[in-house]
């Protein structure tokens, strides 16, 4: 049996999208959060598919866990979520940082979405503020705001095991971006630096890696890992440091493939737009906006 302190995990990857999906738990039987699940959608031809939902309920039924909460780090720029499928599987809770309504605000205006499209973040079930504590299980949690890459940005603090979202990479690969509406370098450095002020040996969980060739994805990395060698943000690294190093790395990065379609969805809990008249949901494409 786990302690409260060191909880399971069982971390997923989506290679299409370079997403890490994680199961975090307090022991065999037990109960179980699901961190940033991945609907699977071809960009050529519109199709989704729960095709890596499906594995990780694989896992949570193999060792007999029930899942009380469904959280998502932040509104997902390159991957579509699934968290509707799994709320549907498991009655979980869908949640996010309570800052979701800023990221609402923008980006209604953006797609032009429908009147009635509310700014509020009440199509998630619970809104996190920075600093509230939960339960998952025999397992205490803490979500922290950790700006930067939006707005929204949320870690959730679990015993030794910390998810933080895109505020960090591997050591190799560095920092999220933060040229996104609302993203501002100077948070995203004074956030890291809040989770880098963990002990040594402190887990951090990724969302994603994009890894050189010479190694293979990995999940989770430590506190001592980052702060000796982050290629953005190691120690040593001041804040104006990074935010220039920052700035002109954002400027030469693309869009990412999946934030139209991500985004509209991502913002609605992970729910389609509504169906129109002849019964089919539709994601727009804005022209000459981003």
């Amino acid at each position: 049996m786990t302690t409260a302190q060191t909880p399971q995990v069982h971390s997923h990857f989506d290679p299409a999208t370079g997403t890490w999906t994680h199961v975090v738990y307090d022991e065999e039987g037990g109960h179980a959060a699901i961190v940033d699940p991945v609907r699977d959608y071809d960009p050529k031809s519109g199709r989704t598919r729960h095709t890596q939902s499906d594995a990780v309920l694989a896992f949570v039924r193999a060792h007999g866990l029930t899942v009380d909460w469904i959280l998502e780090t932040h509104a997902h720029a390159d991957h579509l979520s699934d968290a509707p499928y799994l709320k549907a599987a498991t009655g979980a809770r869908i949640a996010i940082g309570r800052r979701i309504d800023r990221v609402q605000q923008v980006f209604k205006g953006l797609f032009h979405l429908e009147a009635g499209f509310a700014t509020d973040g009440s199509q998630f079930d619970h809104l996190f503020a920075d600093g509230d504590t939960f339960a998952i299980g025999r397992l205490s949690a803490q979500a922290w705001h950790v700006p930067g890459h939006t707005p929204a940005d949320m870690a959730f603090v679990i015993g030794d095991a910390v998810f933080v979202g895109d505020t960090l990479f591997m050591p190799d690969v560095g920092t999220a971006r933060c040229d996104f509406p609302g993203g501002d370098a100077h948070q995203l450095y004074r956030s890291i630096q809040r989770l880098l002020a963990l002990p040594p040996a402190t887990r951090l969980f990724l969302c994603h890696d994009y890894p050189p060739n010479e190694r293979a994805p990995e999940p989770v990395t430590t506190v001592a890992a980052q702060k000796a060698g982050n290629i953005h943000v190691r120690d040593g690294i001041s804040e104006a440091d990074f935010v220039a190093r920052r700035q002109a790395r954002d400027a030469t990065l693309d869009m990412p493939v999946l934030i139209l379609p991500s985004v509209q969805v991502n913002i609605r809990a992970g729910q389609l737009p509504p169906p129109e008249a002849d019964g089919r949901h539709y994601l727009k494409i804005p022209v000459d906006a981003l």
